[in-house]
């Protein structure tokens, strides 16, 4: 039986200057079922990660691996089982609903949700919807805010944007809406932007116009991005690195050319191999295919959480969860297959070996 985590503490450590935003130990548990049939969801386990300012971090994992509930923790709509928050250095945010530091939190770390529909208030204006935030956090004088919507409005490409302001989500493409949600979010004038798998419901057409959006962006306004997808190829353009996510477990965490080009963890090279590679710049060497389904995080392994599908686990990735391993510049990995130096710790290829007998 899991013991409970100690209760959360939101920033304690001190992080570079140059670090927007800092995540460590972060965990998030729920319980589901009736009473007396309770059962406890493990969906993020122990999650350390880092944001630089201008940086884009790539989230990638498949459906119910934890991404979603990463952003929402992090934006404090749920509140953390354990673990620390920081944004830009800032002393622990308390959570109680009226707190002015968990209000500026949450004006510093601003979301742009996967639907760009369900998102907007259907009854309100896109003066409405993009002002609010400007209303909410006092950013602009009231006489001021007809002005600064229109600024945004420009900024996300919707112009000429007076013809924008009294139009209806109903009377938008699902392009110019998600715009509508880039602009609404940088209203707050944040340090951080979470993208939760922004173009996934848009038309393949749209998509690349959005993620072109939100680089622009990142540069124009030195914004950090964290960038949520299942899709690796789409991280590969988005990001300058990339964090491999699987039943609420950090797996791989390396510069995107290199979780790309040279993964390491097997479940990383699975995701690469479904990934497109229209230019054939990455080989595809992996010659396995994952077992089973993804685990029940009511019952997870006491080890690696991948090991129950992986053709290549060892018994020692049953036992206990693999320490992290530095395999490169800046890029780890927590897998038994490699050792302390980051070399391979076993004599057979990684891309072709099987279960020790």
């Amino acid at each position: 039986m899991v013991s409970a985590p100690e209760p959360a503490v939101l920033g304690v450590a001190e992080i570079p200057e140059s670090t927007v935003l800092e995540v460590h130990g972060l965990t998030k548990h729920y319980t589901v079922g009736r009473w007396g049939r309770q059962k406890t969801v493990h969906a993020l386990s122990n999650i350390d990660l880092s944001v630089k300012k201008g940086e884009v971090l790539g989230l990638v994992g498949e459906s119910g691996s934890g991404k979603t509930t990463f952003v929402r923790t992090v934006l404090l709509l749920d509140r953390p089982t354990a673990g620390t928050i920081q944004v830009n250095g800032q002393e622990p945010v308390p959570m109680r609903p009226r707190s002015r530091r968990l209000r500026e939190h949450r004006r510093q770390v601003q979301m742009i949700f996967q639907d760009p529909y369900s998102s907007l208030d259907p009854l309100h204006t896109v003066r409405y919807s993009v002002g609010r935030p400007l209303r909410a956090f006092e950013i602009v004088p009231r006489h001021e805010q007809k002005a600064a919507i229109e600024e945004l409005l420009v900024q996300v490409g919707l112009v000429p944007a007076g013809d924008f302001l009294r139009r209806y989500p109903h009377q938008l493409s699902g392009g110019q809406r998600q715009r509508v949600g880039v602009a609404r979010a940088l209203a707050a004038h944040p340090s951080v932007l979470l993208a939760d798998e922004p173009t996934s419901m848009l038309d393949v057409s749209i998509r690349l116009s959005i993620m072109n959006l939100l680089l622009e962006l990142r540069s124009s306004e030195s914004l950090s991005l964290v960038f949520v997808t299942h899709d690796l190829a789409g991280a590969y353009y988005m990001s300058d690195r990339i964090a491999i996510m699987y039943a609420g477990h950090l797996l791989e965490v390396g510069p995107a050319s290199e979780v790309m080009g040279n993964p390491r963890h097997p479940y990383t090279q699975l995701l690469r191999e479904a990934a497109p590679d229209p230019e054939g710049d990455f080989g595809r060497e992996t010659q396995f295919e994952a077992r089973g389904d993804p685990p029940d995080l009511t019952a997870l392994p006491s080890g690696c959480p991948f090991a129950p599908r992986c053709p290549l686990a060892r018994r020692e990735c049953e036992v206990a969860l693999p320490e992290w391993r530095e395999v490169g510049p800046e890029h780890r990995v927590r897998c038994v297959l490699y050792g302390a130096g980051g070399t391979p710790a076993i004599g057979q290829s990684l891309t072709h070996g099987g279960r020790d007998a």
